[in-house]
């Protein structure tokens, strides 16, 4: 019986490692220098090994109404683990993925292949320079989900580029990014005002642990220009094996306080996470 081994490249942002799950036969963790960045089961598309990216499915399923079939952009691919589970969860649903590491992108399509026919494009492209050169109102879900080894590029931080991701959306569309910081959260909080700009309705998910400011830890941002169903997301969210919060309304913005939205001139990365070992895609 052949055992899957691993699999190490260097690709254009690092070194990338693929490594087998013991307990699942065709599973795989895909580091980058060490950090991990994304978990895919090739058996099991729906299965969502990392806490943030059960959230991001959280939201992904109560936005989105059965049956229907969405206009996805994805931000960050990774080893295309949320692209694989819309394909499962919304069959027909038009997926384009940008990931600006050309090297990630052919290990991944070299060993963690998608299936044919799932309705997945990838590009080999800088995120915010596909979104300034995107058609406008020409998707209904942005999946923002771009780290440098473990930072957000700064350069996704800024009001011109929340604005950039507002103007790709359908007038009902959805924004999700993957975030991360620890007290006293002014990154966070600096995204939470940045996107503010744009959008009317916010929220973040996190787990209660982080929000209280005891660990560093991933925040899920949503926004969009409508309401969407806040308490359907939270019960959803509170169940999950990995329970987490949902905050909005009034309770965000006094967590927000009087932080001041990003300009381009004063943009920086995301904080870099403690000890180096954080699961982030």
């Amino acid at each position: 019986m052949d055992e899957p081994i691993p699999v190490m490249r260097a690709v254009d942002h690092g070194t990338a490692k693929l490594m087998p799950d013991v307990d699942r036969k065709r599973a795989w963790l895909l580091t980058v220098d060490g950090a991990p960045q994304s978990y895919v089961d090739l058996d099991e598309p729906t299965h969502l090994e990392f806490e943030y990216a059960r959230r991001l499915g959280h939201v992904l399923d109560t936005v989105v109404a059965p049956g229907r079939r969405p206009d996805v952009l994805h931000l960050g691919g990774g080893a295309l683990t949320l692209p694989r589970y819309v394909a499962a969860t919304r069959p027909g649903a038009r997926q384009d993925v940008v990931e600006a590491d050309l090297g990630l992108l052919a290990l991944i399509g070299e060993h963690l292949p998608m299936a044919d026919g799932a309705g997945v494009t990838v590009h080999g492209a800088d995120a915010r320079e596909w979104l300034e050169a995107a058609a406008p109102a020409s998707v209904d879900i942005v999946i923002a989900d771009v780290f440098g080894g473990s930072r957000v590029p700064a350069h996704l931080t800024s009001t011109a580029y929340a604005h950039a991701a507002g103007r790709v959306l359908r007038d009902d569309g959805v924004y999700l990014a993957n975030l991360a910081d620890s007290a006293p959260f002014t990154f966070l909080r600096s995204q939470l005002a940045t996107f503010s700009t744009v959008f009317e309705e916010l929220a973040v998910i996190a787990e209660p642990g982080v929000l209280r400011g005891r660990r560093f830890g991933n925040a899920v941002l949503v926004t969009s220009h409508h309401p969407f169903d806040t308490a359907a997301l939270a019960r959803r969210t509170a169940s999950d094996a990995f329970p987490a919060r949902v905050e909005h309304g009034p309770a965000l913005r006094r967590f927000i306080g009087g932080a001041v939205p990003v300009r381009d001139e004063d943009a920086v990365p995301s904080p870099e996470p403690p000890g180096g070992a954080f699961g982030i895609g």
